[in-house]
């Protein structure tokens, strides 16, 4: 009976033995295959030649012009030439933008031609110029404090500096005038706002982005001038005269028209679990300055060479790996709201997602969103990142970048990859948005670690979703 019972646990122990060597053996295997992926991303310039391709024979892709809609073309032909098993597009409707035509100038007492663009969304000066005196608010709250009349007949001039951070959080505190601001202005009775862009450049190029009327309140011309500009602006005003600012300028945003915008969608099918979607995210159309080169041409370059990567693996993961090329973010994140209407059916099926929508620089840090029972296969998965100079955020809060967040918010998982973006509003929805801008080295390092992630995450049998409540 004893030497039955000693055989027994032997050939038990003989089991385990054999059945932690098969998991330690497909371990070894995906690390294998992950520092494949990552040399063969950080020997190979896939995602520059993407981007060089898309800022090239496209360019600048604002929402409605013919360029917008031959990227749609360009991004289904490229998705096919890189491997892509299923492409397809999804069509909605969105407004259709134009640019307006526009000069400004310091009118007296100095006369200097200014560098401006309109915000998105501006009105006109109805055909004439308008010229009327400047008054400088240090921030946004300085013109909300304002007391009412005021500015009756004045421009407001907001002056707030953006500052540089590698994380980029100056952004979200400059953007808000760029937002509300000519509300905030016409409220106090202004008939112009002006500021200092939204940007941490010193070239003398503006930084356009969209902007919002208040309802029930008046709309004004909304212009961004150049950091130079706005620098010799407050210089004038600081001789302590009065100071006049020209404006002449045609709306520049929706013409009460619709035009058809579309998400352009690639897919590499899962080997055994291919209901179950990882998604790849960047946008596709840009501002109509510069050509779209950071803003996102970097995103869809990364994301396109991923796939095609991952799609030349055999076996294939088992998850399918999802890009998603959203449509129509820079004006409101149409495509992406679009998207999680389609899909709403299926969003239970979206396993993760991450998105490339901020950053010229390195990605320093993966921050999660994901089920806690998750965590630790994450952090096994950071680990294989450490080499590229990657840690993993002690937060657990990540909604996804941009367009993601959409897709986060309906309850998908998220990873968002924290690049360095020190310079990356120097160049942010300008005239310099341009492919020479984009760090090719750090643009290998990025492609290899989203390659490693959507390798990782179409590979696991980790459940990064919310469990059900019990």
């Amino acid at each position: 009976m004893s030497r039955f019972i000693v055989g027994k646990h032997f050939t038990g122990i003989l089991l385990l033995i054999a059945t932690l060597g098969a998991t330690q053996a497909v371990a070894a295997d995906s690390q294998a295959t992950l520092e494949s992926l990552k040399n063969k991303a950080l020997n190979d310039d896939l995602s520059y030649q993407i981007v060089e391709s898309l800022t090239t024979e496209v360019g600048a892709r604002l929402v409605g012009t013919p360029a917008e809609k031959r990227s749609v073309e360009w991004a289904v032909n490229k998705m096919k030439s890189l491997g892509f098993d299923k492409v397809w597009v999804e069509e909605s409707e969105a407004q259709l933008w134009q640019r307006g035509d526009l000069s400004a100038s310091i009118a007296s007492p100095f006369a200097h031609p200014v560098a401006a663009l309109a915000l998105g969304n501006s009105v006109g000066t109805q055909g004439k110029t308008l010229t009327a005196e400047v008054v400088e608010f240090a921030d946004l709250a300085a013109l909300q404090a304002a007391p009412e009349g005021s500015l009756e007949g004045k421009i407001a001039f907001v002056a707030y500096k953006m500052a540089r951070h590698k994380d980029g959080h100056g952004y979200g505190e400059a953007v808000g005038a760029r937002v509300v601001g000519a509300s905030e202005a016409a409220k106090k009775g202004a008939v112009a706002f002006i500021m200092r862009s939204v940007g941490t450049d010193t070239n003398r190029f503006a930084h356009t982005g969209v902007s919002r009327y208040a309802d029930g309140v008046k709309k004004i011309p909304a212009v961004a001038i150049s950091n130079p500009d706005a620098d010799l602006l407050q210089n004038t005003l600081k001789r302590g005269k009065p100071v006049s600012f020209s404006l002449t300028m045609s709306a520049s945003g929706p013409t009460g028209k619709t035009t058809t915008i579309a998400n352009v969608i690639g897919e590499v099918t899962g080997a055994s679990k291919a209901a179950e979607l990882v998604t790849l995210g960047a946008h596709l159309d840009s501002w109509d300055v510069g050509t779209g080169a950071i803003d996102d041409g970097i995103g869809v370059g990364i994301t396109l060479a991923a796939g095609h990567y991952i799609s030349q693996l055999q076996p294939r993961p088992a998850r399918t790996l999802r890009v998603i090329l959203f449509a129509a973010e820079e004006i409101g994140l149409y495509g992406a709201k679009d998207y999680v209407q389609k899909h709403q059916d299926e969003m239970s099926q979206h396993v993760i997602g991450a998105e490339w929508d901020f950053g010229n620089g390195a990605i320093y840090e993966l921050e999660p969103g994901i089920n806690e029972a998750a965590l630790p296969a994450m952090r096994e998965f950071a680990e294989s990142l450490a080499p590229l100079g990657v840690s993993m955020a002690n937060s657990n809060t990540a909604k996804g970048q941009s367009d993601m967040s959409a897709l986060g918010e309906a309850g998908q998982p998220a990873v968002n990859f924290n690049p360095d973006g020190s310079d990356y509003f120097d160049y942010h929805h300008t005239r310099n948005d341009t492919l020479d801008k984009v760090d090719k080295q750090a643009l290998k390092t990025n492609t290899a670690i989203y390659t490693m992630f959507g390798f990782f995450a179409t590979s696991t049998s980790t459940d990064f979703r919310p469990r059900p409540a019990s």
